[in-house]
């Protein structure tokens, strides 16, 4: 193990993990991110072992970060400047504790059941929720389109909180192409839609979902095989934000699945 501790913004070793924690081409370039909190940490561990570095702050860090850092005892750790360590980490309060990773590559299934599609969501917080709750639904993988956000970034990575490290998602990936190769039911979610509850989901299914502000595309939804939308109790809200409509349908063909057996 070696131990290093930065005190410059001109140390090649921070600037490299500022572009890591800031740039979505310097990830995909060198295949690395950053995980940000004892949890994602400890997730990516139980599957995929050991981070290549473990990045701390001067001072007291919080109890589980101290108590992982007896696990992190042979991996390369440096320590930074409380303000440094700030630009580093997603949130406000961070729990004291990063690791540089490789991005693990999972194998995509060769006949999925059970798909999620998603175009230009750029929020990345929203996207690590949205790809949680696909984790929890049981998604067997995501597809998304060039204009969505990073999934690697570490505010994505925070909102999954391990959800990259179980489920396959494929990036920049030409959706229309893939709802035409999907051998299933594509429902395209829009606001004038057949009902939700009116489909008969237990067959093979892929949802898309759009921008919360331009929602699918033209070509998108005619490529799909019938638009449903989400029924509204109140004619004062006019839609749903994408993080919850994609809750709402995955958990729906969840509960019909469950009713059937």
């Amino acid at each position: 193990m070696s131990f290093k501790h930065i005190t410059s913004r001109d140390n090649p070793i921070f600037k490299q993990l500022k572009k890591f924690s800031d740039h979505a081409k310097e990830r995909r370039s060198e295949n690395k991110t950053l995980l940000d909190g004892v949890h994602l940490i400890e997730s990516y561990m139980a599957i995929f072992g050991l981070p290549d570095v473990v990045i701390i702050p001067e001072g007291k860090s919080s109890i589980e970060a101290t108590h992982l850092m007896h696990e992190l005892a042979e991996v390369s750790t440096v320590m930074l400047p409380t303000l440094m360590f700030s630009e580093l980490t997603p949130v406000a309060n961070s729990t004291g504790i990063l690791a540089l990773v490789k991005m693990p590559q999972l194998p995509l299934p060769e006949h999925p059941e059970f798909v999620l599609m998603l175009e230009d969501i750029q929020d990345p917080g929203n996207m690590g929720s949205i790809l949680r709750t696909a984790a929890a639904s049981g998604v067997e993988v995501v597809y998304l389109s060039t204009g969505c956000t990073d999934v690697w970034s570490p505010k994505a990575l925070r909102g999954g909180q391990g959800a990259q490290f179980v489920l396959p998602v494929v990036e920049r990936a030409d959706l229309v192409n893939e709802i035409k190769a999907f051998d299933g039911n594509c429902y395209a979610t829009t606001m004038q839609g057949e009902s939700l509850y009116s489909q008969n989901l237990t067959l093979p299914s892929a949802f898309l979902i759009g921008n919360e502000g331009a929602g699918l595309r033209p070509e998108t939804i005619a490529a799909t095989s019938k638009q449903i939308s989400i029924p509204m109790q109140t004619d004062s809200v006019e839609s749903l934000n994408a993080g919850v409509a994609v809750a709402v349908c995955l958990f729906e063909r969840v509960r019909q699945i469950k009713s059937k057996n």
